[in-house]
């Protein structure tokens, strides 16, 4: 997604669930322990090299928007879990 699209669909103070080291399906263990259940505090926008990041409260700096997943309205993954207990992934 580019931070184009992003920016049409998500607005500023969105509901996320980011990973600012890994995503759980790459190391499940890490991402759990630095994952944040958080909401977006800017609009995204492309690094130099064109990576499109957003910025999260409790994190300084962008994360890559491949590692933020909107929150559904609901604050459950597709697996039922609340996001703050989410291991698997499905909050993706």
């Amino acid at each position: 997604m580019t931070a184009d699209e992003w920016n049409a669909l998500y607005p500023v103070g969105t509901p996320v669930m980011a990973y600012p080291s890994c995503r759980p399906e790459y190391d499940a263990a890490v991402a759990a322990e630095y994952r944040l259940v958080t909401v977006t505090r800017s609009r995204a926008w492309n690094l130099g090299h064109g990576a499109p990041v957003v910025a999260v409260e409790g994190y300084s700096g962008g994360i890559h928007l491949t590692h933020v997943d909107p929150m559904p309205a609901t604050g459950r993954c597709p697996q039922g879990h609340t996001f703050e207990d989410c291991t698997c992934g499905g909050g993706r």
